[in-house]
């Protein structure tokens, strides 16, 4: 809990089932397609074009979809274009993309960039 605020528990490929094929709305029936699925996504696909899919699905702010667009939208560059802090800023704003700003993502950007170090990257 971080600021007196639950997280989500889903899993990226959680959250792909659901973009892909449930949308926002919340029912004990979802989560049970999504349980059904999510094994099998993650046979099919694999983790690496799991994280590639649900980069170019997520919602990056107020009708921006796909990691390129979210760095035109916010860089004025293409996704090939951005350095580390750039990454870092827009990771930061995915648990809440319509609420979040990268430019205000310093705090949460500073830990995703130290644990990009810490695995090497």
């Amino acid at each position: 809990m971080e600021g007196g605020r639950i997280r989500g528990g889903s899993t990226l490929t959680q959250q792909l089932v659901k973009n892909l094929f449930f949308g926002t709305g919340r029912s004990i029936l979802r989560k049970g397609a999504e349980f059904t699925l999510v094994p099998v996504a993650e046979f099919v696909l694999g983790k690496q074009r799991i994280l590639e899919l649900y980069l170019n699905v997520v919602e990056w702010g107020p009708g921006i979809y796909g990691s390129d667009s979210a760095c035109h939208y916010y860089y004025k560059t293409s996704a090939r274009s951005i350095g580390r802090q750039q990454s870092a800023e827009l990771a930061a704003i995915l648990p809440l993309p319509l609420k979040r700003r990268p430019e205000r993502m310093t705090h949460y950007s500073a830990i995703i960039l130290e644990r990009m170090r810490q695995v090497g990257w």
